[in-house]
This record gives C-alpha cells, sequence and structure tokens, in this order.
C-alpha cells in the first residue's frame, strides 16, 4: 500500500482552524464583557451564545475542507470533496436557522447583544481568512506530478 499524498492547501487550512478557533475564544470574550456591561447577566449569555453560534460555522467550514482533501489522489477526489463541502454547507444552513429560532424564543436573551456578537465573529471570520490566505504563498502547480524523463528521450535542441 503506497502512502497517502496529502495536498499542499492542508497546511493553510490548518493554519486557518487554529487562528480561527483563537480569533472565536477573543470574540466570545470580548462579546461577553460588552453584553454585561450593556445588559447585565442576560448580554453576557447572549453575547456569549452569540460568539458561540457565529464561529461555530467558519470553524466547521474550514474542518469540513480538511476532511474533503482526505480523498486527494483518488479517483473520487473531486466528487467527494464536493459532496463533502456541499452537504456541509446544506446542513448549516438549515441547522442555522433552528438555531436562531431556538435562541431568539428563549426568554432571557438580548437580540441587539446576540446580533453585535455574530456579526463580531463573522468579522473575526473574514479577517483570519485574508490574513492567512494572504500569507500563505501556493504554487499554482504544486501538486502536479511531470512525468518521467526515459533513456530514450532527447532534450530539444536550442535555438539561437
Amino acid at each position: 500500500m503506497s502512502p497517502r499524498k496529502t495536498i499542499s492547501s492542508n497546511p493553510t487550512f490548518r493554519l486557518g482552524l487554529i487562528w480561527t478557533i483563537v480569533a472565536g475564544a477573543a470574540v466570545l470574550v470580548l462579546s461577553s464583557i460588552v453584553g454585561w456591561i450593556v445588559s447585565g447577566a442576560p448580554g453576557l449569555g447572549s453575547g456569549a451564545l452569540g460568539a458561540g453560534i457565529g464561529i461555530l460555522f467558519p470553524i466547521i467550514t474550514v474542518a469540513t475542507l480538511l476532511f474533503g482533501n482526505r480523498w486527494y489522489g483518488t479517483p473520487s477526489f473531486l466528487t467527494m470533496f464536493f459532496a463533502v463541502n456541499a452537504g456541509s454547507f446544506l446542513v448549516k444552513i438549515v441547522v442555522f436557522m433552528i438555531a436562531l429560532n431556538i435562541v431568539f424564543g428563549l426568554p432571557w436573551v438580548d437580540r441587539i447583544v446576540l446580533y453585535g456578537a455574530l456579526v463580531a465573529a463573522a468579522l473575526a471570520s473574514l479577517v483570519v481568512d485574508v490574513i492567512v490566505v494572504a500569507r500563505t504563498r501556493i504554487s499554482g502547480a504544486s501538486d502536479v506530478a511531470l512525468p518521467e524523463r526515459g533513456e530514450g528521450d532527447e532534450l530539444p535542441e536550442e535555438r539561437d
């Protein structure tokens, strides 16, 4: 059995996952503090809940990209990668709508703080994505295997 091939984008996705978790923790703490200042205990809970929901979905996105890359090097790579990511996207939309309906029905939720935390989490995720992608250098042909040169192969003649 040959060793499993890895795709060159995995380090980028791993770095993005780590920094998204770090940014999510920071947004959770900050939105909880702001929520406490603005609205007391309900604001604290709403800020924490909004940040948790808001950062969970980008974390799931990056995790599914990494999971989809597990099929790299197999004939079904593109099919599996698309199926995993499109399926998780559809599930996330449904879960997000259900979660918000449940959360908005809770009597202690401060909707303004919850909304602010959701927006802060989305912005933090966007900042992390931009920074990680801007600092990552992946060649356009990094995962291409060139054919081996045989004994009878001749190099083309150089032109003057």
